[in-house]
């Protein structure tokens, strides 16, 4: 029976790639069956019944994969590879309900509308647009800035417990959920990695567990990338899969937030995507534009900078060219490098610029 049961998960997935296949050429059934219509009460469901636990199940369960696959490579290597039909398709049966559980937990939201088609604006913008929105946030940025420093010199430090930075997130999407109500976050699930340090080393701010619906954040990381990094995980666990669309959400979460913290944080973070993008385009005005922003915000990115300088190791481009192929085989173009789009959405979104924040 065992053998049968095996066999049949082992056919299914095949036909399962197939299907989704299929399926990710409807991204509007997509949408609407899944990711405004299923998805929701999964999520909340995982949320609310997992969220209680102050440590991450999500973690215990990779421990668990991983434990077990050095375990099946010693039985392998112990009993030389025999009986090799029966461990391909057990083998097999395994990847089949991995595969199928990814996808029904939040993997299908990798496949549902553009973020720019859902709120119906361009996803294109002009030099001029990027250059007046560059403006706008070393503006605010300085602004903010100045609130929290007694000179524009000096970085902005987060003397606050890594725990309170989870909570006050939660709040930044409470605040947000008032202009846009698709964004409520309910069931909170926000916890530490079990796994910081080796994430830090592997170049990771954090991740949300697909089969826990848990947000996982690194905080091994510097406590000013914790806001826009848990916002952007949150942005995942509301459906949002791609790293641009939740990068976006995580600038509007912490640009929106009641306390400037926060609000520093998002500014600068979308102010550095900006900066990217237009070096791109016109570095002699990027240029131009960077020596308008405080020292002490150019402080801060130096600050990360060189925290992801000193944790650099050999290993480290392995692990980002996997993910980057991971993004790109789940309806990804770019990958990582995902700037352009983020700018876009933040451009067209205001069409006002000076009346957006």
């Amino acid at each position: 029976m065992k053998n049968k049961t095996s066999l049949i998960l082992a056919i299914l997935l095949p036909v399962q790639i197939i299907a989704i296949k299929i399926i990710s050429a409807f991204p509007e059934f997509v949408e609407r069956w899944y990711s405004t219509g299923l998805y929701p009460l999964i999520s909340k469901i995982m949320r609310f019944s997992l969220g209680v636990f102050p440590f991450s199940l999500g973690d215990l369960l990779y421990t668990f994969f991983i434990i077990s696959i050095f375990r099946w490579l010693y039985i392998r290597f112990k009993t030389k590879f025999r009986s090799y039909k029966k461990w391909f398709v057990e083998l097999l049966a395994t990847f089949s309900i991995i595969y199928a559980c990814f996808h029904i937990f939040w993997g299908f939201n990798y496949y549902r509308l553009p973020l720019h088609r859902t709120l119906k604006i361009k996803n294109t913008y002009t030099t001029e647009e990027l250059v007046l929105l560059t403006e706008t946030l070393i503006k605010k940025s300085n602004q903010v800035h100045t609130g929290l420093v007694d000179n524009d010199s000096l970085k902005v430090n987060y003397n606050f417990k890594k725990t309170t930075l989870f909570s006050k997130t939660i709040e930044g999407y409470e605040s947000l959920s008032h202009k846009y109500p698709k964004l409520t976050y309910e069931g909170k699930s926000l916890k530490r990695s079990l796994y910081s340090l080796p994430l830090t080393y592997m170049g990771f701010n954090g991740y949300l567990n697909p089969l826990t619906n848990e947000a996982q954040v690194n905080t091994q990381i510097l406590r000013y990338k914790i806001p826009t990094t848990a916002s952007h995980e949150i942005g995942h666990q509301l459906g949002f899969a791609k790293e641009n669309e939740a990068n976006f959400i995580a600038c509007l979460a912490t640009m929106n937030h009641p306390d400037p913290y926060f609000q520093y944080a998002g500014f600068t973070f979308a102010l550095r995507y900006c900066l990217n993008e237009l070096y791109v385009r016109d570095q002699a005005k990027a240029d131009q534009l960077l020596k308008k922003i405080h020292p002490g915000i150019l402080a801060n990115y130096k600050e990360v900078r060189d925290f992801w300088e000193t944790h650099k190791n050999p290993l480290e481009p392995m692990f980002q060219i996997t993910y980057n192929g991971f993004l790109k085989a789940n309806n990804q173009a770019d990958g990582m490098k995902s700037y352009s789009y983020v700018v876009a959405l933040l451009v067209n979104y205001f069409d006002d610029v000076e009346n957006a924040f």
